[in-house]
Formats: C-alpha cells, structure tokens, sequence
C-alpha cells in the first residue's frame, strides 16, 4: 500500500480489473488485520474459484453446494478430460485443497452477512445448544454459531519432517558467514519461526541473563511477522550468546540499526533482512550439504527433540509459542517404536538387554 506500506493482495479479472466482490473481502481480511500469508492464500484461492466459475459461465453469486464440489475435482485434476482413482495423479493436495475451500466458504460467509443473498448450502452453520447443558467449547465460542464447511477433504495425518543433530551441525558448519550461522543456530536452538527471528531487535536478547525475548510488532520494515498476541522470552545457551558476539564484533561492527539480522554485503546495507533473502541463503546450503531443509524443519526438530526427550508439553507448548497445548501435541505427540519402547524402558516394564 502506497501510504502505509502494508502488503496486501487482490484478484484481478482478464482486462485488469479488481474482481469487486473478492476485493471487498479481501479488504475486509486486511482491515480486521489478518495476517498478510493469509491474505494471500485466501487471494489465490478466490483466483482459482473466479476462474473455475469464469470456465463454466457461473455467476458466482447464483451457485450451490454441488458447484463447490465440482470445484474441488477441478482443481485435484490435471486436465478437465481426466478422472482421479487416486491420489497418485493428484496436482494439489487435500490441505491445499481444503485451504482454498476455506477461501470460497470464508468469502461467501461474509456476503452473505453483508446482505448478498447466496445458496443458503454455501453458508452452513452448526447451532450451539441454548438449553442448561454447555456443549464442549462452549466457553471458546460463547454461545455463538460456530460456522462449519459443507465440503472439506480427509487430510491424511503426517509427521513433521525433521533433521538430525548431525545434519544440523552440517548445516552450521557450511555457512560462511557468522551471521548466518548465528541465525541457523538461533533457529535449531530456540524453535522459533523465521518472521520472529527477522523480527528480532537488539534490546530483545539480554547476553547477561543468556534470554531472548520474542516481542509482536506490527511495524517491522522486512515485513517480518511474530504471530504471537504478547512478548515471550526464552533461555538460550551460553555457546549461542558468544555467536552473537562474535557476530557483533567481526561483521555488524559499527552499523547504526535497531535489527539483529541486516544486509551486510549486498545493498541496501543495514536494511533488515527479508524472508527472500533468507530463501536464497537456505538454497545455497542446501546445494552446498546435500540436505534438503528449510527453517521451519529446524523448529520442527527442535519440538520433537525435545518431547523425546521428557520435556513436558506445556514448556515446549511455550517455547514454539503456541496458542494452545492441543496444537503442540496435535502436531508432534506421535511416537514411533523406538519412542515407544524407549519410554518402556525408562518406566522400567521393558527390558532393555537385547536378546
């Protein structure tokens, strides 16, 4: 946006033009501060259904249920002449599918309450009980509506990627510069998200109390994001403050900037550093180690590094900054069988001599 620099999303039509009723929504998403990855993500899969509609001579306020379903055909098929008997043949997966669902029903919730009248099928709501018995999440939702989604598809449970310790020192070793290690480390270390290191300010990490704190800010100039509602602070480890240091003295030296993580040696020098530029870093190392990983798989191995190793799942809960518990376990409580009779044996039901 010219005035105030926040990044925002549209769809446009085939003669350039702003499609209106995507852009009202779209706005709405922007004006109720949703974040920018949402924005985008809810933009493209309203690109996707305005095409769909476009292809079919659909008038997107006169369709049905059944329209939606054959929209979601459409966009697990390669081509209109071909049926799936699988998954295998599949060009999006159910969780992409289902994000751009979320999109479409999203934006027909809100005309519908803008007063747009749309196929009542499109808009479906499941009624909270008003007798004396409080349904479970009642307190969550506080006796309102919660809106649910009349097509959605199985997502198929899968484990979080992870590295391995030795992998990870790989990672480190190949980084040239301190900067970079420094951020890797922080990463593998903390589990935080990239957007809350990028975010990072130097009042934000005290060396003596060996703490980072992880603090929301709307204003980041990289457009970095915390997705956290209040400042969390973490421990971190005597070896990661002198990284720091050492980065503070061999390569940011006398450069006057608020941010841990600037460009040092492409312009514009001092400027925070951007996601892309931590992109382009990941795809040199990963053609430099072998190792296909990304940021976010530093955090998922720090998680499950720790859960297996008996940190109870409220800390680790904390530490990823998570909203609830439930996410956490949801997403990492999943033993295998070396997990699983691990945890025999430090019970103490399990012999642990092999046969």
């Amino acid at each position: 946006m010219p005035v105030t620099g926040v990044e925002s999303w549209t769809v446009i039509d085939d003669l350039w033009e702003p499609v209106a009723p995507a852009e009202r929504y779209l706005a709405y998403l922007a004006g109720i501060e949703r974040s920018p990855n949402t924005v985008r993500a809810y933009a493209f899969g309203l690109r996707f259904w305005f095409e769909f509609l476009g292809l079919r001579d659909l008038a997107w306020d006169q369709v049905g249920v059944e329209d939606v379903s054959r929209f979601v055909a459409w966009l697990r098929s390669p081509a209109d002449n071909v049926v799936l008997l699988g998954d295998a043949g599949s060009v999006r997966s159910e969780a992409t599918v289902n994000r751009h669902l979320a999109a479409v029903f999203g934006f027909y919730e809100f005309h519908s309450r803008s007063g747009v009248d749309v196929a009542a099928s499109l808009v479906a709501w499941r009624r909270v009980s008003r007798g004396s018995f409080k349904p479970f999440l009642h307190h969550v939702t506080s006796g309102r509506p919660i809106p649910t989604r009349p097509v959605k598809l199985r997502v198929r449970r899968r484990l979080p990627d992870t590295l391995t310790a030795e992998e990870i020192v790989v990672i480190l070793a190949a980084c040239d510069r301190v900067r970079d290690r420094f951020l890797f480390a922080l990463l593998a270390e903390t589990g935080m998200r990239v957007g809350q290191a990028l975010g990072l300010r130097h009042s934000d990490l005290v060396s003596r109390r060996r703490e980072v704190t992880i603090v929301p800010r709307g204003d980041n100039a990289n457009g970095a994001r915390t997705k956290t509602q209040s400042p969390v602070t973490l421990p971190v480890s005597a070896p990661l403050v002198r990284l720091y240091s050492d980065y503070m003295h061999s390569e940011y030296g006398p450069l006057d900037s608020d941010y841990v993580f600037v460009n040092l040696w492409s312009a514009p020098i001092g400027r925070p550093l951007r996601y892309d530029a931590v992109a382009k870093l990941v795809g040199r190392l990963r053609a430099r180690t072998g190792i296909g990983f990304t940021p976010h798989r530093l955090r998922h191995s720090r998680a499950t590094e720790l859960i297996r190793s008996g940190v109870a799942i409220e800390i680790v809960s904390k530490m990823l900054t998570h909203r609830s518990v439930t996410t956490t376990s949801d997403t990492y409580v999943h033993l295998d069988v070396d997990d699983l009779r691990a945890e025999l044996v430090r019970a103490g039901v399990w012999d642990s001599e092999p046969c």
